[in-house]
């Protein structure tokens, strides 16, 4: 099978411009370089209506690096989008021409085009998202409609951070005033609905979801499908002003994004109060992301980003080759999981040997590191708990995890089961030394209130004391008895 070659997207927006090179167009993109430079090209479209020079030979230098960069990495598609700042400038049609003199073939986005793209990315994140996707940029802001893994229903409206930062120095009020009629004006709350979930794409409101994490001291603070209600914005406008006004730097928000805070934060307690949503949700994945999801065919789509995510990781950091999904297959008979606690056993089963190249003493916490903090998209933060707790016990952590600070984002119920999900993992790693042969051999079953290891007569050898031994440990964990014998 021939190696994909990496391929890059450049984001040409109202406030910044940024190179992401992806190791290939999969359905869990891995993300080999990203960076940004905040050129600022849309700063003056509310006064001048043109993108200011200093702007563009920030951009245009930014490009030129990009060149360079794209061409040593070897990457074989780079795609070149522009936003709102380009799209709506006087100057616009001149910039683009700079652009393709630097060597690359920008295309531009209509607001509609910007939507859409928007709404598949939270869809290749979120696949069972359903509600009102809010992309906040520096031009613009793009309400899309998702719900079925479709996008629906889309506007464009000229409410960028810094196209509307000359009214929110007329005062806050004037400001909320403008966005409230930009918004009823789009007619967008009755065609999509009121009472759903809105989803938070753009590092301004990611920005803000830092800030309220911070604030309220959140043990596991990852700005992916963090929650908020949606009253919220109205109480971390006051917070914005009380760390201001205390002369406050708000270090738990990027240097980039602290000057726009306030106005994006009065941005989305206009959309609130328009939408009415039932909640906020947080996504990572935007434009960029949707550009990724819209180029792959039906079949690749529809695979789960989590399953595609925790399977590349198990392949690179197991010790030999991976068969988490055997592991999953075998311990199944014992658990009566739900598809979505099932799809969670999985994604554990799949990450059941990323630590075994840690020090002894600290697998359990490697394990549970990896689980806590991976790249991982199509999980919630209690979905992150439980494979944490998996992979912690899976690893010898044992009781330990109950007292860390982030166990109680997940129900104690949900934590037993993950932690029997550890056990039967760490039962099938010893049973098998790590590899599938004696997994394939086997049986394991519950009946009669009995946990029963069966494996084939010429294999009884292989029930030696430290099987045994964990066989005990998950029938006592899941209140049963336990025996083992010739299948």
């Amino acid at each position: 099978m021939p190696r994909l070659k990496p391929v890059a997207i450049i984001d040409i927006g109202s406030n910044s411009v940024r190179l992401v090179v992806y190791a290939a167009a999969t359905r869990a993109p891995l993300v080999l370089f990203n960076e940004k430079i905040m050129a600022g090209l849309g700063r003056d479209l509310g006064e001048s209506g043109e993108l200011p020079d200093e702007a563009q030979a920030r951009a245009l230098a930014a490009l030129e690096r990009f060149r360079i960069l794209t061409r040593q990495m070897g990457v074989g598609r780079v795609r070149v989008v522009a936003t709102a700042a380009v799209r709506d400038a006087a100057n616009g049609r001149a910039f683009l021409k700079a652009i393709k003199a630097t060597g690359f073939d920008p295309e531009v986005l209509s607001g509609e085009q910007e939507g859409m793209m928007a709404g598949l990315g939270v869809l290749s994140a979120i696949p069972e998202a359903d509600g009102i996707v809010a992309d906040l940029g520096g031009g613009s802001l793009e309400l899309v409609e998702v719900a079925g893994g479709e996008v629906g229903d889309s506007v464009s409206l000229p409410l960028g951070v810094l196209r509307t930062e000359p009214l929110f120095e007329q005062g806050p009020d004037i400001l909320q005033r403008h966005a409230r009629r930009a918004i009823d004006k789009a007619d967008f709350a009755k065609r999509a609905g009121k009472g759903r979930p809105l989803y938070l794409v753009g590092g301004s409101w990611r920005a803000l979801a830092h800030l309220d994490m911070a604030l309220e001291g959140h043990p596991l603070p990852i700005t992916h499908h963090h929650r908020m209600p949606p009253d919220r914005p109205a109480d971390l406008g006051r917070d914005i002003a009380a760390l201001i006004d205390g002369g406050e730097k708000l270090a738990m928000v990027s240097s980039s994004r602290r000057s726009t805070l306030p106005t994006a934060n009065l941005l989305l307690d206009a959309l609130c109060q328009t939408l009415r949503p039932s909640e906020l949700i947080v996504s990572a994945y935007g434009i960029r992301e949707g550009l990724l999801y819209d180029a792959l065919g039906s079949r690749v789509r529809a695979r789960d980003p989590l399953i595609e995510a925790v399977r590349q990781a198990g392949r690179g950091l197991g010790r030999f080759a991976e068969h988490g999904a055997l592991i999953d297959r075998w311990i199944a008979p014992v658990f009566d999981d739900p598809p979505e606690m099932a799809r969670l056993r999985l994604a554990a089963c799949l990450l059941s040997d990323v630590a075994w190249a840690a020090h002894p003493d600290f697998r359990a916490e490697r394990g549970m590191e990896i689980a806590l903090h991976g790249n991982w998209v199509g999980v919630d933060i209690p979905g992150r708990v439980m494979l944490a707790q998996a992979l912690f016990t899976n690893f010898g952590g044992g009781k330990a995890f109950e007292g860390l600070p982030f166990a109680p984002l997940c129900s104690s119920e949900a934590l037993d089961r993950a932690a029997q999900w550890g056990l039967a993992m760490r039962l099938a790693h010893r049973l098998s030394g790590g590899v599938a042969e004696s997994l394939r051999r086997s049986r394991l079953k519950v009946e009669d209130d009995t946990l029963r290891l069966e494996v084939a007569r010429a294999d009884l050898a292989i029930l030696g004391e430290p099987v045994m031994r964990r066989l005990k440990t998950l029938a006592g964990a899941l209140g049963i008895g336990f025996e083992a014998g010739p299948r």
